[in-house]
């Protein structure tokens, strides 16, 4: 095309201009109008096997989430209507199967699909790409190279610690059980985690309990409440509105408190071991933990983790290891304050095993045959991850001949299936004999999933079992649990299974001299 011919196509006037600039925004509305129809009815499409509840023509059934306020109640009522998954629109334009029945989530745990990267995109910024995120070879990779750190040798010497952390917690309630007032227990429970993983996981003693106004403490929660309030605010999924609002500009800051503050820890304990690069010779000297066996993990061709990939995995650990423990060991507190009769025999058992000590050794965990079947009947009818997110990379036919085609993202309710009436017998009744020996090798292999299931199952699962028996027993051992009737918890499916009040109970101190008399 010449000069003259090119330049006489454009706007020789402002009047010219303001009508380019008009068909252009109608070219771009209709261009963006005609993908977005093509995306709904390819999710239509999707789903068309699939019965589900009546959607708005707008809002999809959000709205119906929005309005009344606890979700899980909402999803156990369509589980009932719809028995093995049904379809989920949030909006018109993104929309995900719900799998409610264990025969389905078998199907989809058997596989390999990654992680939905919308759900996991929000924290991405944070935790990078570690265990938690990847997929494919790297996630291969780089699970072998965590695996040993979760052998009960490494996880042996973090009993003793994880009482100490607990002891520091219940000195702090028996000060307040002055007070007689009830206590929100997800606060104090989630500062116990989270100065129990530093320091099993990083021999870093952070004082967190004593100290939560320290600006590392606070940028770990800024990040946890702001990530979980911009999944649940639509106008937030953009990222140049997320990054120009207040909140954007939270995260970015509390993002930087945290991510210097791992580089430090990881740079110090580098300097540390230069001189034994090798794990028999640290052991030797103390106690190994997650760090050091991540520092000098080598693959087959002995190179060790870059640094990007490093601190990926200390903040994925450092948030999985801390948030959903604590879910788990406050609403296992709530629901042992709920059941007295349960509350009673576990503390029976603890007295028997603990006798005079107030710290929970190795050997005392096997013991606890009891309270470990009230921990699991907790997770079952509370997990502390509700919900888990897979995105297919290939179709996939279930076993009724219904299929999904690729690209379609999964929900795996957690929640419903252990609410499943047709697995679980009285699913609302709180029975841990569901849990005994006898009972337990009968029931479907995918009707209990606290830690996930198939290759992709939670690493640090027998970690989380260990500090809550321990946070259980040395709690019933000092405290009778009460509940607050006038505070019945609103659960609500987040990062981990919250209460949008809180989770609160009363706390009797117990009789020490009463007790060595019983």
């Amino acid at each position: 095309m010449s000069a003259p011919v090119f330049f006489g196509l454009l706007p020789s006037s402002p009047s010219d201009l303001w009508s380019w600039a008009a068909w252009f925004c109608l070219l771009f509305v209709l261009v963006k109008g005609w993908s977005l129809y093509l995306k709904w009815s390819q999710l239509v499409k999707a789903f068309s096997p699939f019965e589900g509840p009546k959607r708005h023509w707008l809002y999809g059934n959000s709205h119906e989430f929005l309005q009344h306020g606890n979700d899980m109640k909402i999803m156990v009522r369509y589980a009932e209507q719809y028995q093995y998954a049904f379809p989920l629109w949030m909006g018109n334009f993104f929309a995900a199967l719900a799998i409610c029945h264990p025969d389905y989530a078998k199907a989809i745990l058997s596989r390999q699909d990654p992680k939905d990267k919308f759900t996991f995109g929000f924290l991405t910024p944070w935790i990078g790409e570690g265990l938690l995120v990847l997929s494919g070879q790297k996630w291969f990779q780089h699970r072998r190279l965590l695996t040993p750190g979760f052998h009960y040798d490494v996880l042996k010497p973090y009993v003793s610690l994880m009482s100490d952390c607990v002891t520091v917690m219940l000195d702090k309630w028996e000060r307040l059980t002055a007070k007689e007032s009830p206590v929100e227990l997800f606060h104090h429970v989630s500062l116990m985690t989270l100065d129990t993983i530093m320091k099993c996981a990083f021999s870093y003693h952070s004082n967190c309990q004593m100290d939560s106004e320290s600006a590392y403490i606070k940028a770990v929660y800024d990040l946890s409440h702001l990530a979980d309030h911009r999944f649940f605010f639509l106008p937030y999924h953009n990222d140049v509105i997320f990054h120009l609002s207040p909140h954007g500009f939270r995260f970015r800051r509390a993002l930087k408190i945290v991510h210097g503050h791992t580089d430090k820890v990881i740079k110090e304990r580098k300097l540390s071991l230069k001189q034994d690069t090798e794990l028999e010779k640290i052991q030797k000297k103390r106690h190994l933990d997650f760090l050091d066996i991540l520092l000098c993990a080598k693959d087959e061709n002995g190179h060790g983790l870059p640094d990007e990939d490093l601190r990926a995995e200390v903040d994925t650990f450092m948030f999985e290891g801390h948030d959903t423990t604590a879910s788990g060991i406050s609403w296992i507190l709530y629901c042992m304050a709920k059941y007295p009769e349960h509350q009673e025999k576990c503390r029976e058992e603890i007295r028997e095993v603990l006798g005079d000590r107030t710290t929970v050794e190795w050997e005392d965990l096997g013991k606890l045959q009891y309270t470990t079947m009230c921990i699991k009947e907790s997770m079952r009818l509370f997990p502390p991850v509700p919900e888990i997110v897979r995105q297919l990379k290939e179709p996939i036919t279930f076993f009724d001949g219904r299929s999904l085609p690729k690209g379609t993202i999964v929900v795996i309710s957690i929640y419903t299936i252990n609410r499943c009436p047709s697995i679980w017998e009285d699913p609302e009744v709180f029975d841990p004999l569901r849990f005994s020996p006898e009972n337990s090798g009968s029931r479907h292999s995918h009707a209990f999933l606290p830690f996930s299931a198939g290759t992709r199952n939670c690493i640090g699962q027998n970690f989380a079992m260990n500090e809550m028996k321990v946070a259980t027993a040395l709690t019933l051992q000092k405290f009778e649990l009460l509940p607050d009737p006038k505070s019945e918890p609103l659960q609500r499916a987040q990062l981990v299974l919250r209460s949008m009040n809180g989770i609160h109970i009363y706390l009797k101190k117990i009789n020490c001299d009463k007790t060595k008399n019983i």
